[in-house]
């Protein structure tokens, strides 16, 4: 499936051999170097399921360009970046301009890096030089007809969107917020998927200062929910307790990861130190709320619950939540936490964009693994036994369930999501300018 990329189940196992305790790693650069390949979770990228750790080659998908693939980021002098120096690699990590001179489409996350510090930026060098090893594999050739695969449009890009500066810390803030939001807006790269785009596919913000930065955005029939004080939708209710909770195991309280996220969590977020974990939550719990500004703050209502048990399927969706859902998630919409995600209260479930219940409606969920265990339960795909009007009206009914302030799904928007995400399709990542 587009959705699903095959790589969010293996790619943890890919790492045990190369970003473990690493007797690579001979010094201290290199090993934190190691880290912040983490943090930046370079792999998900530049690894394909069965080749070798970062020799490149993964298709992804650039709606109105065409496909693209990951080049090779191990120190091969030939095929790979071994005759990059440090300035080379600053460029390409921060610029987005390769050691020949020509510019990196920004699936390459560049604009978030170029926030990374010299140090930083001279340890993922070191990692990738001295630690990764070489592998011989020629890069694959883009599949992006002419004039769509002119180069020089991206510099006219960067010259009017590219904001070149290192992170520069916050003097009035402590200096666990500064961390975290130097892993926020730098190698974490979270505003490539959270935060909208303009008409040049520009993230409209890349700190704090705008208030559209990690606001939500939609994302290849996913959407990135808001990462900021929004009550409903957001992570208002949330304490930087389950801030950490979730990118430390992919749950809390109030949901599960799913799509893509589930690869951060993966790769990356499991992984990290609980001091950046902590870090990156104080960050988060400080953005203030944008949509829901003044919006009265959810409330369980049972009301949902007390019909279901009465066998009352008179509201469009009951029916189909009865006999599909109930078992796992309750007649009370709050689930088996941790293991099943509660249904009432869930922030995606009042998102304003229905895309990403949809699309885990349709076609499930992979699971997060941590510590090489996968999760003992994942939510299966539906798009066989419920037909469009279906999915609508299950998705409508736990929208608007115990309180949920979500809106009405509509048969026409299940039908674009199922034909996007049809599991004939070929298996690429969809990128949005990433």
């Amino acid at each position: 499936m587009k959705f699903s990329v095959v790589l969010l189940g293996v790619l943890p196992g890919i790492l045990s051999v190369v970003l473990s305790g690493s007797a690579l790693a001979q010094n201290d650069n290199v090993t934190r170097g190691e880290y912040l390949a983490r943090l930046g979770n370079c792999v998900a990228c530049h690894t394909v399921e069965g080749g070798a750790p970062f020799a490149g080659g993964l298709k992804m998908h650039v709606p109105g360009l065409g496909n693209i693939y990951s080049t090779n980021i191990t120190p091969d002098p030939d095929t790979g970046i071994g005759g990059y120096s440090l300035q080379d690699f600053d460029n390409a990590m921060r610029l987005g301009v390769a050691k020949d001179g020509h510019h990196l489409y920004p699936a390459m996350p560049y604009p978030s890096y170029a926030k990374i510090t010299s140090d930083d930026m001279q340890a993922l060098y070191d990692y990738f030089m001295q630690a990764v090893a070489p592998v011989r594999q020629p890069n694959r050739a883009n599949e992006i007809p002419a004039p769509q695969n002119a180069r020089w449009p991206l510099a006219v890009w960067n010259a009017l969107q590219l904001d070149e500066d290192r992170f520069q810390p916050e003097p009035t803030r402590s200096e666990s917020w500064n961390r975290g939001a130097y892993l926020v807006q730098g190698l974490g790269h979270c505003g490539a998927c959270h935060t909208p785009r303009g008409w040049m596919m520009q993230e409209l913000g890349t700190d704090e200062s705008s208030p559209a930065f990690l606001s939500g955005a939609q994302l290849d029939h996913w959407y990135a929910s808001s990462l900021n004080g929004d009550p409903n939708s957001g992570l208002g209710r949330w304490s930087q307790a389950d801030i950490v909770a979730f990118l430390k195991t992919g749950k809390n309280r109030f949901g599960k990861a799913f799509g893509t996220m589930v690869e951060v969590v993966n790769n990356s977020t499991a992984h990290m130190t609980d001091a950046d974990l902590n870090a990156m939550a104080e960050y988060l719990k400080s953005l203030p709320a944008l949509n829901e500004m003044g919006v009265t703050e959810y409330q369980y209502d049972p009301a949902s619950t007390e019909t279901l048990l009465r066998f009352d399927f008179s509201a469009a969706g009951a029916q189909e939540y009865y006999q599909n859902c109930m078992h796992c998630h309750g007649a009370d919409g709050i689930g088996q936490a941790a293991y099943i995600p509660p249904l009432a209260g869930n922030p995606v479930l009042m998102d304003p964009d229905p895309a990403s219940l949809i699309n885990i409606t349709l076609n499930g969920s992979l699971r997060v693994v941590l510590h090489g265990q996968p999760e003992p339960y994942d939510m299966p795909a539906y798009r066989l036994l419920l037909d469009d009007q279906q999915t609508a009206a299950v998705v409508t009914y736990i929208r608007t369930a115990w309180g949920n302030l979500g809106t009405p799904v509509t048969a026409a928007a299940v039908a674009t999501i199922r034909a996007a995400t049809d599991t004939a399709a070929d298996d690429v990542v969809v990128l949005r300018m990433k």
